[in-house]
């Protein structure tokens, strides 16, 4: 386990905001967290986890704690009752479907490659989706008609509270829409998420496909609709409109969709604003959408542009304070909801609890 200190939370965060953090600590096993816990408690300092920081804000004040930093590798799979590392498994089963172990700290589009080029289907609608493994339950993930909530099996977990390690089945979890026991109510900063389990089908999407992902199939003709093909051209979809959060400073997509009752999908389409309906009648409303007809997409704000290329994406160009963001988040919000009357609410989490 390495332990450093005072380091600014601007470096650890692809939005490259925050003050230091008292202290980081870098865990690769799971014994490593227990130590990690230990060491905070030790101190009386509270704890935050953290994986590559893609989906994490940092605010000005930084944070008198304790980062644990998720760096617990490994994918495997789950075949003949022995779990293998994944490069031992050439998919050779009788079996429709099967369990692929993603541990904590992979990069979540690395276990994504890896299962859709085996041939399974899933999660390759999900790709290059920026972070861990170990977000992927946090956030409930989702992407193109896709999210975990649909294929996740169980979650191995450090617990803080009871300061153990156990498994967490689905039904455990409250996976809603960016919105889990894990992040949400009184066990939100609870569980360090070890690894996570998924069970994927040899098999392939169908259409029709959710909107953006259509209109690039209709228009190159493609009738592969494999899980690596798939893959593909949802990377193409995401590269053409998303910056690298690696290379430029952003969050990813910044603004939560808005999710409508049965009712009011029929009053969004009455207004004609696009709507994604699903099977029971709901649906949601793209907040890019929203933001790009409100005649915001490109403009700067206070140091932080709204990307020409995806409107739910804000770009740090010059901003260096939290207030700074502060301000351009509400400029977003009050706009929308005095042309729309929607409310659209922020993604990323904030380092030490709700947003300022």
């Amino acid at each position: 386990m390495e332990v450093r200190e005072n380091i600014p939370i601007l470096e650890l965060t692809t939005m490259r905001l925050g003050g230091k953090a008292r202290f980081v600590l870098v865990v690769e096993t799971p014994e490593d967290v227990k130590k990690a816990h230990d060491f905070a408690k030790e101190r009386n300092l509270p704890t935050w986890f953290m994986g590559g920081g893609a989906n994490t804000i940092g605010r000005d004040g930084g944070f008198d704690g304790v980062v644990i930093l998720n760096k617990i590798k490994g994918i495997f799979v789950k075949h003949d009752g022995k779990v293998i590392p994944i490069k031992d498994f050439k998919g050779e089963t009788d079996e429709a479907e099967t369990e692929f172990v993603g541990m904590g700290g992979e990069v979540w589009d690395d276990f994504v490659k890896n299962t859709a080029e085996l041939g399974y289907s899933g999660i390759e609608a999900m790709s290059a989706i920026p972070g861990t493994v170990g977000a992927a339950p946090v956030q409930n993930i989702g992407a193109y008609g896709q999210d975990l909530a649909q294929v996740v099996t169980e979650v191995e977990v450090f617990d803080a509270k009871d300061n153990n390690f156990k498994v967490l089945k689905k039904h455990e979890m409250n996976l809603g829409y960016r919105c889990t026991r894990f992040n949400c109510g009184e066990d939100a900063g609870r569980f360090f998420v070890i690894s996570v389990t998924v069970r994927l089908k040899k098999d392939q999407l169908k259409p029709p496909f959710y909107n953006s992902l259509q209109r690039k199939i209709d228009e190159n003709g493609e009738t592969d609709f494999s899980p690596k093909n798939i893959r593909r051209l949802v990377t193409e979809i995401r590269e053409s409109k998303l910056p690298d959060p690696e290379l430029i400073a952003s969050a990813g997509s910044f603004f939560k969709n808005v999710y409508l009752d049965k009712a009011g999908v029929d009053a969004a389409e009455a207004k004609g604003i696009p709507v994604w309906r699903n099977a029971d009648g709901t649906g949601k409303i793209n907040s890019g959408w929203l933001i790009e007809n409100c005649g915001l997409k490109g403009q700067e704000l206070y140091g932080f542009r709204i990307s020409d290329k995806a409107a739910l994406v804000l770009i740090n160009e010059t901003a260096e304070s939290y207030n700074d963001l502060k301000k351009a988040r509400q400029k977003i919000i009050e706009t929308v909801k005095e042309k729309f009357g929607y409310i659209i609410e922020q993604e990323p989490v904030e380092i030490g609890g709700n947003k300022e």
